[in-house]
């Protein structure tokens, strides 16, 4: 399970990493490029992403998490 939750923190890191980029019009290619609704739908999934992991790194250093 922790394991599980650290992958997909990543993974979620990535994707709104790469939405921010693409709504804000830094990384042009895409139907999202330059549109902000995807630069914000990015933040939200960065920051539930950066949950997701803390909280996986978290099971790790306490045994009886969860």
């Amino acid at each position: 399970m922790r394991w599980a939750l650290i992958v997909i923190g990543i993974v979620m890191l990535l994707l709104g990493t790469v939405w921010i980029l693409q709504g804000s019009g830094i990384l042009p290619g895409s139907f999202m490029s330059g549109d902000v609704f995807w630069a914000r739908v990015g933040s939200a999934v960065l920051v539930g992403g950066a949950v997701v992991f803390g909280v996986g790194l978290w099971m790790g250093k306490n045994k009886h998490a969860i």
